[in-house]
């Protein structure tokens, strides 16, 4: 951005009366300050980024909202500090969290941009949308789509709209990234009425990582993003795998909504449809109660009936659970199996990538997915995996490897303010 300032330097006599103001404009940059907010449905997520740095000057988390033990952490580089929220909710987050931001001088001001994660646009959206009551609407017509996630989004939109009424705001989609996917790709295998009337189709979410993680990649290891075959694994509690020819997504492990695909933390992944019929006629569940099932009492929390942490889990596993060992083996072997099965839309494979919290900090689940692929030419290096590639710029895989393996630490939100500020500059 560029502020325009005019100053007076005085008047000129040029003869027979006659006079000049001569005034000088000067041009000064202006970096701006970019606010990207991630709401949950009970959690508020927050950095704030200067310029195109991708360090955050400042990041946090609300959590426990609405309830007796909410809470607010701030991160920036004078430590953490953590705040009680006494049961506020994201208004009361929000408005906390620029006021102590404010005192700690890591944000003068208003924000000039903020960019909001929004997880489904359904069709209506292939690319980020600068926020207007149009664009809300659209938001709130998909939120059937994704029920546990639209809503907190809009939520948090409508937050920052009242506190921020001046700024430009933008909504940034984890579904925009695959609006590349072809018909044969994202429709289900249904009567097509479902998909033209009602938007039944997949449509893959993680996007900005995804999206974010193929083209760090490229910088790291030194491939032709417009010309290369990559896998992306995002593993954490919630997973997904992407399949990226030539630096456009072509498959994806999630489908219409965040359930599908991956065993997750407390998701679990793909089931037979049928499941929910025996669960509803059988067990006589409600829809709700399926949905609690498969949502939040699935994945790894469901096998091993202990935790959805994976660090958790290991340390079960080693102290001699037999359920947690099978929840780790099931959640590798599962994840490799959607891995190879996405190299049918690459047709081969040049590089792998694994991020997201377990992705990028579990060297022995890294170990296990990779051993599953071991035929496909996937070779590790022992003391790189252990350090996550530490001093080889996250490649972990061995010089003998046919296919580059590589960790690349996932940077969401700045993606998100990095798109925000296109759009704000380009409108």
């Amino acid at each position: 951005m560029v502020l325009f300032v005019l100053e007076c330097l005085g008047d000129w006599v040029l003869g027979a009366g006659r006079k000049i103001t001569l005034s000088i404009i000067m041009a000064t940059t202006h970096t701006p300050t970019t606010l990207v907010l991630n709401s949950g449905s009970s959690s508020l997520k927050f950095a704030v980024y200067v310029g195109e740095g991708e360090e955050a000057l400042v990041s946090g988390l609300a959590e426990r909202l609405n309830g007796s033990e909410a809470s607010l952490s701030l991160v920036d580089g004078s430590g953490k500090v953590t705040y009680a929220l006494d049961g506020g909710g994201h208004e009361e987050a929000l408005r906390m969290a620029i006021e102590k931001m404010q005192e700690r001088g890591v944000l003068v001001g208003s924000p000039d941009v903020i960019g909001h994660r929004i997880v489904h646009g359904g069709e209506h959206f292939s690319e980020p949308a600068l926020i207007t009551d149009e664009v809300v609407a659209l938001i709130e017509s998909c939120s059937h789509l994704a029920p546990l996630h639209n809503p907190a989004g809009l939520l948090g939109i409508d937050v920052a709209r009242q506190i921020f009424a001046e700024t430009p705001q933008v909504a940034v989609f984890d579904t925009s990234f695959h609006q590349t996917l072809k018909e044969e790709q994202y429709l289900y295998a249904l009567p097509q009425y479902l998909y033209r009337e009602h938007g039944v189709r997949r449509y893959g979410f993680h996007g900005s990582s995804h999206g974010y993680v193929v083209e760090a990649a490229a910088r790291q290891v030194g491939f032709d993003l417009a010309n290369s075959r990559v896998l992306s694994a995002h593993l954490g509690n919630g997973c997904s795998t992407c399949a990226v020819l030539d630096g456009l997504s072509v498959d994806t492990s999630m489908g219409l909504t965040p359930l599908e695909g991956l065993v997750m933390g407390t998701r679990s992944g793909d089931v037979d449809p049928g499941l929910i019929l025996f669960l509803e006629s059988q067990l006589g569940m409600s829809s709700a109660e399926v949905s609690e099932v498969l949502n939040k009492k699935s994945g790894l929390l469901g096998l091993s009936g202990i935790s959805n942490d994976m660090r958790e889990l290991w340390q079960h596993a080693e102290a001699g659970s037999e359920e947690a060992a099978l929840a780790i083996e099931i959640f590798c072997f599962r994840a490799a199996k959607s891995l190879a099965s996405l190299m049918v839309a690459l047709g081969g494979l040049d590089t792998l990538i694994f991020t997201g919290g377990i992705g990028e900090n579990d060297g022995r689940v890294r170990e296990k997915i990779v051993k599953h692929l071991g035929y496909l030419g996937l070779v590790l290096d022992g003391q790189r995996n252990a350090s996550a590639g530490a001093e080889s710029n996250g490649v972990i895989s061995a010089e003998s490897s046919e296919v580059a393996v590589v960790v690349v630490e996932t940077r969401e939100e700045w993606m998100i303010a990095r798109l925000s500020q296109k759009v704000v500059s380009a409108s």
